[in-house]
């Protein structure tokens, strides 16, 4: 897996990277926006890809 395919999300909230993942980026220009448990907040929050 190459680390340009690599994306971080980070949680609307707290701001913490809890998550990582990856995607085609010649599909998919937009930023995802994905419902994930964060474990700082200890609830279900939006987190957003970051850079």
């Amino acid at each position: 897996m190459s680390q340009d395919s690599m994306i971080k999300f980070e949680c609307t909230e707290c701001k913490n990277v809890n998550y990582h993942s990856r995607k085609n980026k010649k599909n998919i220009k937009d930023r995802l926006e994905l419902m994930k448990f964060c474990k700082f907040c200890n609830k279900h929050t939006a987190h957003k890809e970051t850079k």
